[in-house]
């Protein structure tokens, strides 16, 4: 296929999602996802091992008899042992198992998406506020899940629960090729900003819903963003909370239906990337992706 070819295409598969109701397909999967029924439950589970490619090695329960439903089996357990965090307690740590889709830094207030196209980091959280102007010319980091990862977050550092945001929107697909012609993609899509205070100082861990995505999960609220549904925008303050939700390195925080994208923030000065790391680059959940100061 001729690069001209493949824009085409491109263009192709981005227009339809325009068109696409992708709040009613999303509620649509969602429901879908919950059968119990297990003739075709089973045969969705085997069916979506074989389609995406799933590594069952690492799973705590390889048995997809096992599991209730779709949904069960896309938020699946790793074992114990399959995941060991970097040692390191210094060592901000990967939150996903994923691909590096942009890292970098903030600058002037706007977030690299793709090559050519960035995005603002205050329509990233939701409005001009403290804390979008705390993240200004910090670093960020974009990991993308796809649909054979595994599909928990987990915590890069030790922290406690500040504030939690869930902002409605678009649910475009995340992938290479959306991010590469929607504006603006990352800001649109609905999302659930949650806010830590940690060693390094604020840490935001933005986890960004897509098509197909029937829900984004914390592990404090339960389900937060079911996909078009509630108000457009709600917020929740942990500040005073007694006693604080503190969180360990490497503790799980939320969870995803389907793949999507997580958007990693630091403030300026409190984090150092990996020097090796680049757009594409695969990482694996409590992999060092930085150090922190």
């Amino acid at each position: 296929m001729t690069d001209r070819d493949s824009n085409w295409v491109a263009r192709l598969f981005v227009g339809l999602q325009y068109l696409l109701p992708q709040h009613a397909l999303s509620r649509l999967m969602y429901r879908l996802a919950r059968v119990r029924y297990a003739p075709l439950k089973g045969w969705m589970i085997r069916a979506y091992v074989r389609l995406v490619g799933v590594d069952l090695s690492q799973a705590a329960q390889p048995d997809l008899s096992a599991y209730p439903h779709l949904a069960a089996f896309f938020t699946r357990a790793l074992r114990p042992d399959a995941r060991p965090p970097d040692p390191d307690p210094a060592a901000v740590l990967s939150p996903v198992d994923g691909t590096i889709s942009q890292i970098g830094t903030i600058a002037d207030g706007r977030i690299i998406q793709a090559k050519g196209h960035d995005y603002s980091l205050c329509d990233l959280l939701g409005g001009d506020t403290a804390d979008h102007r705390r993240f200004d010319g910090g670093t960020f980091a974009t990991i993308y899940l796809s649909p054979r990862d595994y599909h928990r977050i987990h915590m890069p550092l030790a922290g406690r629960l500040a504030q939690m945001t869930y902002l409605g929107g678009r649910l475009f697909s995340v992938n290479r090729m959306t991010a590469q012609q929607v504006p603006g993609l990352f800001a649109r899509n609905e999302r659930v900003v949650c806010l830590f205070g940690t060693e390094a100082g604020p840490m935001a861990l933005v986890l960004v819903g897509a098509i197909f995505v029937g829900g984004i999960e914390t592990v404090w609220a339960g389900e937060v963003a079911p996909a078009g549904a509630g108000p457009r925008c709600r917020r929740w303050d942990y500040t005073d909370q007694v006693p604080p939700l503190h969180l360990e390195r490497g503790a799980e925080m939320g969870r995803f239906n389907l793949g999507s994208t997580i958007v990693l923030l630091f403030p300026p000065s409190a984090v150092t990337w990996d020097a090796t790391l680049a757009p594409g680059q695969t990482v694996r959940l409590g992999q060092r992706i930085g150090t922190r100061a």
